[in-house]
């Protein structure tokens, strides 16, 4: 193929969002980062690639460091990641690049010698410590133009180079630029060149985005404003136009990291178009988490305990605009309630798509709801090249997503006609954490939960797509659907008919079917179940719930109207 921008990878808008099209056709991301530097050695990954193909990754992601490509200042290396390049292609994968330049979680380990070693051409940010001590931070100052002219300098290198090798063949199909950026330890730089900044008045392109676009800001950032709203003119230094304390911290960082990572991204861009995004470490606030982990594990409660200036929902507004050159901001999601966080990073429309996240059984099953529900162009578990296939909680999901990720890109296109979800083990107690999905469709009102077992029941997650009328296709396990009539004069609401469905050909999406369930497969009329693999009899002398085969079946209602009866 060529590498003209119609053929390179590149985001397409449809309905309510925008899909990644890879080769000429849409790709839905089964994606998968590696621990930090492991992308850094073509030997190394010469050990993973089969393993990685065996869980049914077609996604890998992995650093780029600036201090392996521009060792010297002016001399750019790629022979290492060339060589990684060939490995992923000849083992039929796509990369994902993780440019760890200025920032890999909130300070600068990764910039080459050159940049570490000279605080006078490089300054550091200065952070607040008790009784007036301003502290060295193992962090560049984003105040300076020495350091993103540098990065920017470096990273047109890298597109350019990938253009060159890559083009034609688009075995990397995005780039993230830096890596969780933000200010750690203080809610904002405190060096001579971030103070003097702090006091000159808010520049007006901020106020009048604000201002000019309250409406649409994100619930999250709007509720920081209250002090700027009150104010009929908003004008001077940030604290009086925002307020003081660490809110407003936050906001002059984000302004200012959008902006240098801007002027990155879109020195690259103008290389090599093909989609940019950064990822953000999130708040974790505990009240909305999965996780009964305390606040300060997780990097949360004020900035500086997260990276101060990343991209939050409190401030995803202002990424948005300052840094137009990143076609998506992303949420690493490790603590945080995974649909809250897939639901507030699709603000704007924005794609969705998570570059960290859970790696285990409890992160797999949440993925569904960013699928099915999110329109996500992808997921991808931190860690994965030492988890072996036979043992990877992925292994089972991907494998499934991958038959059918045709027909889940093609759901994307219909905003609204499917439904993600994911039921957790029961408490110890026996008590069920999980909810019921209802959610209406056509003339139905459907119920999804956990499926029905005579013993203790499973996990279990997946999705369901509308495909017109009275009809759904079910995928996953562990769950079971109900349909009641939304007809006022309704009498009954039934099973027409419900089908295991076998996947024929993954490259178009078409199946066919392989049985006909009825009866014990149905609760006697009641229920379209999707068993777990292996479901807990609980000593039931009668084997009437069927193990899981395919995870994939198509059932069609029915109602019955008064009116008729």
């Amino acid at each position: 193929m060529s590498s003209d921008s119609t053929t390179l990878p590149h985001l397409r808008a449809i309905d309510g969002g925008k899909e990644l099209i890879v080769d000429g056709k849409p790709f839905l991301i089964l994606g998968g980062e590696l621990q930090n530097s492991s992308l850094t050695s073509a030997e190394y990954m010469d050990t993973a690639w089969q393993k990685l193909v065996d869980t049914h990754y077609n996604t890998v992601l992995g650093c780029v460091t600036w201090e392996m490509i521009e060792p010297v200042e002016g001399e750019f290396s790629f022979e290492e990641l060339d060589k990684v390049i060939l490995g992923a292609r000849k083992n039929g994968l796509c990369l994902i690049l993780l440019w760890f330049g200025s920032f890999k979680n909130g300070i600068s380990t990764y910039v080459p010698t050159w940049v570490k070693t000279n605080a006078k051409r490089f300054p550091r940010a200065k952070l607040r410590k008790a009784r007036g001590v301003l502290e060295t931070g193992d962090v560049l100052s984003i105040f300076h133009d020495e350091a993103p002219k540098a990065d920017a300098k470096a990273f047109t290198q890298l597109m350019r180079h990938l253009k060159e090798f890559d083009g034609n063949q688009s075995t990397v199909i995005m780039v993230q630029v830096e890596n969780e950026t933000g200010l750690l330890g203080d809610s904002r730089d405190a060096s001579a060149a971030a103070e003097e900044r702090f006091s000159q008045p808010v520049p007006q392109d901020l106020i009048s985005y604000l201002e000019d676009g309250w409406n649409n800001l994100h619930v999250d950032l709007r509720g920081n404003l209250s002090h700027f709203k009150a104010q009929s003119w908003p004008k001077g230094s940030w604290v009086e136009v925002f307020g003081k304390g660490p809110r407003t911290d936050e906001l002059f960082m984000a302004y200012h990291y959008a902006q240098y990572l801007n002027q990155v991204a879109a020195a690259g861009k103008a290389e090599y178009p093909i989609p940019l995004y950064t990822n953000v470490w999130q708040n974790y606030v505990g009240e909305d988490g999965d996780n009964d982990f305390p606040i300060i594990a997780g990097g949360g409660g004020l900035p500086g305990d997260y990276p101060s200036g990343g991209g939050t929902s409190t401030v995803l507004d202002i990424w948005q605009k300052f840094a137009p050159s990143l076609d998506f901001i992303a949420p690493d999601v490790y603590l945080n309630d995974y649909s809250i966080s897939c639901a507030k990073y699709r603000h704007r429309n924005q794609p969705l798509f998570i570059p960290e996240q859970r790696r285990d059984e409890y992160g797999a099953r949440r993925i569904w709801a960013a699928y099915g529900t999110y329109q996500a162009l992808g997921v991808s578990p931190f860690g994965i090249d030492t988890q072996e296939p036979a043992t990877n909680p992925f292994t089972k999901h991907y494998a499934l997503l991958s038959s059918v990720s045709q027909i889940v890109l093609a759901a994307h296109r219909t905003p609204g006609s499917s439904v993600g979800f994911y039921f957790d083990d029961l408490r110890p107690d026996g008590s069920d954490s999980s909810k019921p999905i209802v959610r209406h469709f056509a003339s139905y009102e459907i119920t999804i939960e956990r499926c029905f077992v005579f013993g203790k029941p499973s996990a279990g997650s997946g999705m369901i797509i509308h495909l017109g009328g009275a009809k759904f296709l079910l995928i996953g396990w562990g769950f079971q659907v109900r349909a009641k009539s939304l007809s006022p004069t309704s009498a009954f609401t039934g099973i027409l008919r419900f089908e295991e469905k076998i996947v024929s050909s993954p490259e178009t999406g078409e199946l066919k079917t392989g049985r006909v369930l009825n009866g014990d497969e149905t609760r006697s009329g009641l229920y379209a179940m999707m068993p777990s693999e292996d479901p807990d009899y609980g000593g039931f002398p009668i084997c009437v719930t069927i193990p899981a085969r395919t995870g994939i079946a198509e059932v069609e209602f029915y109602e019955l109207d008064e009116a008729d009866v």
